[in-house]
């Protein structure tokens, strides 16, 4: 059996919404209003795979505006000393500075969850 999906098809919709929604319709999330940083739960990521081996820290599980994001990273990489770039709404930073980021994202408010090794 398959469990039928809640499809939210127009911005009315969101208000019988329960909760944070996401979608892949890039219109719809521009019109949703700026989450809070209370209310996200961003993961610090540590990788090197398919970047010839090179290190980076990648947060993922924003739900903010491209432009926020943006934002938000060039605050990071300026404060770290480092490049990066966003890419699919996920912050790359180069070199292994997890730690760090963390520190700099809790300060701003939000909540954020160390994963992988």
């Amino acid at each position: 059996m398959s469990k039928k999906k809640k499809i939210i098809r127009s911005f009315s919709d969101l208000s019988r919404a329960n909760g944070l929604v996401y979608s892949t319709d890039k219109e719809l999330m521009n019109k949703i209003s700026n989450v809070d940083p209370q209310d996200q739960w961003i993961e610090a990521h540590f990788s090197k795979k398919g970047r010839g081996g090179k290190v980076v820290t990648v947060l993922k599980g924003f739900t903010m505006h491209n432009d926020e994001i943006k934002a938000l990273a060039k605050r990071l990489k300026t404060k770290l000393g480092v490049g990066g770039n966003v890419k699919n709404s996920e912050i790359i930073i180069q070199g292994n500075n997890r730690d760090k980021v963390i520190e700099l994202l809790k300060k701003e408010g939000f909540h954020v969850k160390k994963v992988g090794g």
